[in-house]
């Protein structure tokens, strides 16, 4: 742990050097090209009252132009820096010089042969790191024409973005199409249907195939994009249950006669499977949760091998409508395993109810005077873990931050499961009495104790950096503010120009209204400034010969 933050702190340290020795430069060029004008003039540099007699001849109004368009290059720099570290989450003044500038003085690149050769810990660290970041299909995901686009009619506003719905539109590819399709016209239309970007071409098509056949996938696409209701869309799910049902029978039987049939059995599977959860789904939001709860049950024992569905996950959120908290219980059992990918439902879920058995009696004054007692602590650890997991929680839990409606895919650890999570199971957290004041007091306690810089994690790896632009691009940020973690810090550079700008700009108007005493300050600042100069300029010139120099000066 040491090395770790030794090395980060040194690879601060180099950033910094870098930033001053850019900005060094930056401003020896300036200098250059004001003793440049100087040395322009008719009289001889060598004369000890040069300098002076130049300074002379400045008037307040050069003063007032000069800190006047200092205040404005920082305040332009200011606003660009600004900008750019909205926008893209960086300075634009570090990228450079961490980039141009760091190889010429020594830095290490970091594709070099040498930084190749990491431990067999780093190496599966980063592996994990790519693993989540991996966009998931989000399992509680709404319907698109009963819910996403009621939001739209309603509000106007755009709830999915055009890379969620791509992403939506692979997954169809990949769970209801294979490469037998063309043998059936039904199945062959709905291939392209699935490829289409307009709804109302895909719509067309869906009618289209079912006017040849009962084509399960039709059903499917009609009830998610043109039902305008949950009860439309159940009526539809249950005819493709019907005709999806008969395809995998048939399909079931020839499995083994080649990879062809085998494809498509495995496609006929997706299908059933997909269809039977949204029915479960359509179940539980008409308020038939135990329906919902005996649905799922079926289907994760009739297909234990298809986790990645996620379907426990639905089941946790209605086994916590029914207050079933037992079953709750032995579900976590089951799924909160190391071995197994987490998720902020199961973590908080698991955090839920540790803070059941003691939030009702929680008190922080009295935990203060009295300590914590032991199921206190594990209710505070567990809330603990949860947080690290994922730290963007908390703040829709607890109503901080507004919530939006969740997208159909999310990336674990980020935002877009943050708000999945809680647009669901807010409800379950204010039903379980103090259970949300706990979390008030105790959320927070979490970052004090994972290790900064975040190259380790506490309980969990290190919280991937991938998390904001996947999240940007999931999330509508045209009226949803992406939250982000760590959050960043403003940029040396942007404090630096602000300060400049404004001490500038303090210089100008301090000109502007007292000139003559701004002009013997500034006169006695640079006759100071170039003081060393003038020395430096003496001694060359009493030790080169004065032909030389007198050729020089005349260049």
């Amino acid at each position: 742990m040491a090395d770790n933050n030794g090395t980060g702190l040194l690879e601060q340290l180099k950033s910094c050097i870098v930033w001053c020795w850019a900005y060094f430069w930056t401003v020896w060029f300036f200098v250059m090209l004001f003793l440049v004008n100087i040395l322009r003039l008719p009289f001889k540099y060598n004369d000890s009252t040069a300098v002076s007699m130049f300074l002379n001849t400045l008037t307040p109004k050069f003063y007032v132009a000069l800190t006047g368009t200092s205040s404005l290059i920082s305040g332009l720099i200011l606003i660009f820096e600004w900008w750019y570290f909205r926008k893209y989450g960086t300075s634009f003044i570090e990228q450079v010089s961490v980039s141009h500038l760091r190889p010429l003085l020594g830095g290490v690149d970091n594709s070099s042969p040498s930084n190749s050769n990491t431990s067999n810990g780093d190496a599966d660290s980063n592996r994990q790191s790519v693993s989540e970041c991996k966009v998931w299909r989000n399992p509680l995901n709404l319907f698109r024409g009963a819910e996403y686009n009621r939001y739209t009619w309603v509000t106007g506003r755009e709830p999915l973005t055009y890379y969620d719905m791509n992403l939506s539109a692979q997954d169809h590819q990949t769970f209801f199409t294979c490469d037998s399709d063309h043998l059936r016209p039904a199945d062959a239309i709905m291939q392209k249907a699935w490829r289409e970007r307009n709804p109302q071409a895909r719509i067309s098509a869906a009618h289209e195939a079912l006017e040849l056949e009962d084509c399960a996938t039709a059903y499917i696409l009609l009830a998610e994009e043109e039902a305008t209701t949950i009860v439309e869309a159940e009526k539809l799910f249950k005819q493709a249950l019907k005709a999806g049902e008969g395809c995998y029978r048939r399909s079931q039987q020839l499995q083994h006669h080649g990879s062809q049939y085998e494809a498509q059995h495995r496609r006929d599977t997706n299908v059933l499977v997909y269809i039977k959860r949204r029915l479960a789904m359509c179940s539980r939001k008409l308020g038939r949760t135990r329906e919902a709860v005996k649905m799922m049950r079926d289907l994760m024992k009739e297909f234990p091998l298809l986790s990645m569905f996620n379907i426990h996950e639905n089941l946790l959120e209605s086994l916590l409508e029914l207050q079933n908290y037992a079953d709750v219980q032995a579900v976590l059992a089951k799924y909160d395993d190391i071995s197994l990918p987490k998720s902020a439902t199961i973590c908080y879920t698991a955090a839920l109810l540790k803070a059941r058995a003691v939030s009702d009696k929680f008190s922080p004054e009295a935990a203060s005077r009295r300590g914590l007692s032991t199921a206190e602590m594990n209710a505070v650890e567990a809330i603990h873990r949860a947080v690290e997991f994922n730290p963007h929680v908390p703040k829709y839990l607890l109503e901080m931050k507004s919530l939006i409606l969740p997208p159909e895919h999310i990336l674990k650890r980020g935002d877009s499961e943050a708000i999945a999570y809680a647009f669901f199971h807010l409800q379950h957290w204010k039903r379980v009495e103090g259970a949300l004041n706990l979390l008030h007091c105790t959320w927070e306690g979490t970052f004090r104790m994972i290790p900064y810089p975040l190259e380790k994690g506490h309980l969990f790896y290190p919280y991937p950096i991938c998390t904001e632009t996947a999240d940007r691009e999931l999330l509508p940020t045209v009226f949803h503010e992406v939250s982000v973690y760590p959050k960043k810090e403003l940029p040396f550079f942007i404090l630096f120009t602000a300060g400049l700008c404004s001490f500038t700009a303090m210089l100008a108007l301090l000109t502007h209204q007292f000139p003559e005493l701004m002009g013997v300050f500034a006169k006695a600042f640079l006759s100071t400034l170039f003081a060393p100069l003038n020395f430096i300029m003496e001694k060359v010139e009493s030790i080169l010969p004065s032909s030389l120099w007198h050729q020089l000066t005349r260049i």
